[in-house]
């Protein structure tokens, strides 16, 4: 079964995405955090950062988009399939009160009529295999009932199903229960995406869920960066390459902003999830979090990888 990681904005960057590749084996595609084409029809200097191909290269990369608009989201089809993309994502599942209160994201699933308007468009514009990944509704999940109808209306290469309502965000726990009922209805392919985080909770899934084409994985492959080779190979986590990793990706950061505080709190946002695969972490993660400059912050670092262990399993949690 194929392991995809899904897109996290402002960490799964186009420089996380490669040295993550390097370091650690076992992700078979990468998906891109969303850019919003816009009605200019031009992709800024950010959003080349990470969708031209130089910066994905030797990766299986899928690039995302967040729009309302067809006709915006079918030109940036266009201009991905000329830099060499088979397939484009769709984002219809992103909870973010500054996505949805645009009627973007998941904020479009409440307007049944604009969506199928929306994907009628982009079907009808574009050649391009297209994905779409999305919530079970807003406030319920018996909303996805009306809203699988419009999905399976359209081919869509693959349907990536997050079980949560909008309201959930990311703290109510996944709703296994209503996304079997919606890989039994869907017409589409499916992909399992949501609450993975140790390798049990990949092969468990695998099990119940033996017709889903992928499970894809986010804030579990941040948490542990080795989840995958766990999964694969039954590979065990190991400081120093973490380390090695972690070193490379701030230096990375710090090169790329040209500012290492800016770096550090790019890091900062990765080790919000990274802090729970080591042990008795509460008060270093609690520190870091609170460091106002880089030297603090390295210190703090370096007494995590030198004195903490890493667990076999990431607990979750955050």
């Amino acid at each position: 079964m194929r392991l995809d990681f899904a897109p996290m904005e402002g960490l799964t960057t186009s420089l996380f995405r490669q040295l993550h590749h390097e370091y650690f084996p076992g992700v078979d595609r990468y998906y891109i955090p969303f850019v919003s084409p816009t009605k200019e029809h031009k992709f800024t200097a950010k959003d080349l950062r990470e969708i031209a191909p130089e910066y994905n290269e030797g990766i299986q990369a899928v690039p995302q988009l967040l729009s309302k608009v067809a006709d915006d989201v079918i030109w940036a089809v266009w201009k991905l399939q000329r830099m060499g993309y088979a397939e484009v994502n769709i984002n219809l599942g992103c909870p973010s009160g500054t996505v949805t209160a645009k009627k973007k994201g998941s904020g479009m699933l409440s307007d049944l009529q604009a969506l199928d308007q929306f994907l009628d468009g982009i079907f009808s514009g574009v050649s391009c295999a297209i994905s779409v990944k999305t919530r079970l509704g807003v406030e319920d999940p018996e909303e996805f009932d009306a809203i699988l109808e419009i999905y399976n209306r359209y081919p869509i290469h693959e349907l990536i199903i997050h079980p949560r309502v909008r309201k959930d965000f990311y703290k109510h726990p996944i709703r296994t229960e209503e996304f079997e009922k919606a890989l039994q209805k869907s017409k589409n392919p499916v992909c399992f995406n949501g609450g993975i985080v140790t390798a049990s909770d990949f092969q468990a899934c695998e099990q119940r869920f033996p017709q889903v084409n992928s499970i894809m994985i986010g804030q579990g492959l941040i948490a542990d960066p080795f989840l995958a080779g766990k999964i694969r190979s039954g590979t065990s986590s190991d400081v120093k390459i973490l380390r090695e990793f972690h070193d490379r990706l701030f230096d990375g950061y710090s090169e790329r902003f040209g500012d290492r505080n800016n770096a550090m709190r790019r890091m900062k946002e990765l080790w919000f999830y990274l802090s729970h695969s080591f042990a008795d972490c509460d008060s270093h993660r609690k520190d870091l979090l609170k460091a106002r400059d880089v030297d603090s912050y390295r210190q703090i670092v370096s007494s995590i990888f030198s004195q903490l262990n890493l667990l076999d399993e990431c607990p979750g949690g955050w």
